[in-house]
């Protein structure tokens, strides 16, 4: 077994000094049997472990007992550990604790910028996974079973049955988080576990083998369906161009969209996809946007151009009073202005976030947009409200709010990426260049 993970950590390139591993760890049997061997990985390769650990927080005084048996482990291996407890007044059900788990996880991956972090669902999580899957109503895709990896998450037990991993633990005499809600047969994959698969058992003892048999089979099958999906040309930069996706057929409509569901792990049914195909179908001729909630934080965005996954994204609160010449940080951007020197044959784009202006003083702020902001667009005799210049431009509504401006009170002078105002165009000679571009030191 221990070959197997140090194997999947060299074929992916994290069995190397400075890397930051993290851990999810339940404490249970295949968690604590997969810490162990990391642990002894971790001397022999030097990378750093962090074992994370979260309290859902339902079984209340055993689930802190679990808690405390995880942080003993790792006190006994030197091992790092870091947890966090749900509120109890969280929804209990497995669905909503998924997405709790995987929001920890990234929680973990950005607080220590962790290059990894493993979590150790096996063989018999796989079958568990394709019998669920298929009573939810699936494809060949869903067919495939747990991926391996997703972003930063990697899943090297995958080929490891939980017998092998129950017999590993009693034989490096290890003591397991026995949690008593997975006997509790209302949770659907509890009922799968204990009630389901050992008819399969009955009926072929290496039922295991053949699901994940089946998973390989499915996963082929997909190869030759992406080869077909790449020719459609239907993508760029992972948006979806609208206007392609308006030409399919309803077949390969419902299928993109799954494919969506299936790249940024959502739960997924047939009347999940066909919902979001009805959503897209009624907004796909908006010009500044809708968008639909696919979970918690995410949303589908639609446009008349675009269909894209969006994230949730915090207003821009800061302002910065430019009073002179210079370079100015503003987020993770480079806000320069500076005298102009010499005007370009060819004025440059609004979309190359550069603007030739000229101006009598220099006192704006640079900010993000507030009610009651207008402008005077280039080319227009009269000023309009802000709100209605980015409808114009067609600008998606989920771009707006963080858009920097360089405003002198309420009215916008230039809105960057798109257009400057009227009252500061280049009439009789060019006095200054504005610059706004993403700092070297900022990681993308």
């Amino acid at each position: 077994m221990k070959n197997k993970i140090e194997k999947f950590l060299v074929d992916n390139k994290l069995a190397s000094e400075n890397k930051i591993i993290a851990v999810g760890f339940s404490g249970g049997y295949d968690s604590m049997a997969l810490l162990n061997i990391l642990a002894e990985l971790a001397k022999k390769y030097k990378f750093k472990l962090i074992a994370c650990h979260l309290n859902h927080n339902w079984r209340a005084k055993e689930s802190q007992n679990e808690m405390q048996n995880c942080e003993n482990f790792c006190k006994m291996y030197n091992l790092e550990f870091y947890t966090e407890t749900l509120s109890k007044d969280e929804k209990q059900t497995e669905t909503r604790a998924r997405e709790l788990r995987y929001d920890f996880f990234e929680r973990v991956i950005n607080k220590y910028n962790a290059d990894a972090l493993l979590t150790a669902h096996t063989k018999s999580d796989t079958a568990e996974t394709l019998v669920y899957r298929l009573i939810k109503g699936t494809g060949i895709k869903g067919l495939q079973g747990i991926s391996p990896k997703l972003n930063k998450i990697y899943r090297p037990m995958l080929n490891i049955s939980r017998q092998e991993i129950e017999k590993y633990c009693i034989e490096n005499n290890l003591q397991p988080n026995v949690d008593s809600s997975n006997q509790n047969n209302k949770y659907a994959r509890n009922y799968i576990r204990n009630k389901v698969l050992p008819l399969f058992k009955e009926i072929n003892p290496q039922y295991e083998n053949a699901l994940n048999s089946l998973s390989l089979l499915a996963y082929e099958e997909e190869q030759i369906i992406k080869e077909y999906i790449n020719k459609l040309n239907i993508y760029n930069n992972e948006k979806i161009i609208t206007a392609v996706f308006k030409d399919l057929s309803d077949f390969m409509k419902k299928r993109v969209i799954y494919e969506i569901f299936v790249k940024y792990d959502f739960e997924y049914t047939q009347e999940r996809i066909e919902n979001v195909l009805k959503f897209i179908h009624e907004n796909l001729n908006s010009k500044s946007g809708k968008k639909t909630s696919l979970n918690s934080h995410d949303w589908l965005f639609v446009n008349s151009e675009f269909i894209e996954v969006i994230g949730k994204i915090n207003k821009i609160k800061t302002e910065i009073e430019i009073k002179s010449e210079g370079k100015y940080k503003f987020e993770n951007y480079e806000f320069i202005i500076e005298k102009c020197n010499k005007i370009p044959d060819k004025f440059p784009k609004d979309s190359e976030y550069k603007a030739y202006i000229e101006i009598n003083e220099i006192d704006f702020t640079l900010r993000t947009r507030r009610n009651g902001d207008i402008i005077q667009p280039l080319g227009a005799n009269n000023k309009t409200k802000l709100k209605k210049y980015l409808i114009n431009k067609n600008i998606p509504q989920h771009q707006k709010d963080n858009i920097i401006l360089l405003c002198k009170g309420s009215e916008t002078l230039w809105v960057s990426g798109y257009g400057i105002s009227e009252k500061i165009k280049v009439v009789n000679k060019c006095t200054h260049v504005l610059t706004l571009k993403k700092r070297e030191d900022t990681i993308c």
